[in-house]
């Protein structure tokens, strides 16, 4: 069976040059779900034969334009095959050098958070940006389908933008986390147990903002208008962990249009958030 591309919906053949994190993990994710994927680290140069029907370079975005013109020369392509690089920040005509030698080239870019070389994200409902030659684009929408994401396309998009948001989310996401884990800390929760109250918490978030969006994913004091406890939480944080305070006054900030705009309390209870924030801000 085909899916309009030649792209069989089973079995599907995947070369992977590069086997850092986002690398390995696509690589081990395609496997789980039935494709035979060839993983290559990149130090170890192109292997001596390429076999696929997509082939993912999943290398640093400055090796991108080198390796692609070094695939390029080398003879090593199946004239068939696709060729996606997985950087949110780049074009896909950063494979331009490949367009001679192959089918098609894209960016195929997971918004996923791959932090580990052994531990894998889960990918299902994941979301995977898709944008180039329409025969490559078919071999990412592909890999994306067999992976249980969604593959979208925005050829006006500003993918410098985008990668920021991204990053943004995930990565002060896990930072925002860690310091809420100093925090839980001082409160009197080990070390070690405070990751493991903070992830199920950042997960239930997750599921919020995917199911309800914005501004209904917000829970919390502000939501509800109680300017006391943002208050008192606000000085147990100058006494305990200063350091802290300006995160925490910030995300008060980011929060109150979105508390307004749901309108669990009258203007009044959210004008007095305001005034804590100020006055938290000022000492």
């Amino acid at each position: 069976m085909s899916d309009g591309h030649g792209f069989r919906k089973k079995r599907l053949v995947v070369h992977v040059q590069g086997a850092g994190k986002v690398g390995r993990g696509l690589a081990k994710a395609l496997r789980d779900r039935g494709a035979k994927v060839a993983l290559r680290a990149a130090r170890d140069g192109l292997p001596p034969k390429i076999v696929a029907d997509v082939i993912v370079l999943a290398v640093r975005d400055k090796d991108l334009e080198p390796l692609a013109r070094e695939l390029a020369a080398s003879g090593l392509v199946p004239k068939r095959a696709v060729c996606v690089h997985v950087a949110g920040s780049r074009e896909a005509e950063l494979l331009a050098p490949l367009r001679g030698v192959c089918a098609g080239v894209a960016q195929m870019h997971p918004m996923i958070s791959f932090a580990s070389l052994d531990v894998n994200p889960t990918l299902d409902r994941g979301q995977l940006h898709v944008d180039g030659d329409a025969q490559a684009m078919a071999g990412a929408r592909a890999l994306g389908k067999l992976l249980g994401m969604t593959a979208r396309s925005y050829p006006k998009m500003d993918k410098m933008l985008y990668h920021a948001a991204a990053g943004l989310v995930a990565n002060g996401a896990a930072a925002l986390a860690a310091l809420g884990s100093q925090l839980l800390e001082v409160a009197g929760v080990p070390a070690e147990e405070a990751p493991k109250m903070l992830g199920p918490l950042l997960r239930s978030v997750a599921e919020n903002v995917e199911a309800l969006g914005f501004p209904a994913a917000l829970t919390g004091p502000i939501r509800r208008g109680d300017a006391a406890t943002i208050e008192r939480q606000g000085q147990l944080l100058r006494e305990k962990l200063p350091a802290l305070l300006p995160f925490f006054i910030e995300s008060g900030r980011a929060q109150l249009p979105m508390a307004r705009a749901i309108g669990d309390a009258d203007a009044a209870a959210f004008d007095a958030v305001d005034r804590a924030l100020l006055g938290l801000s000022k000492g």
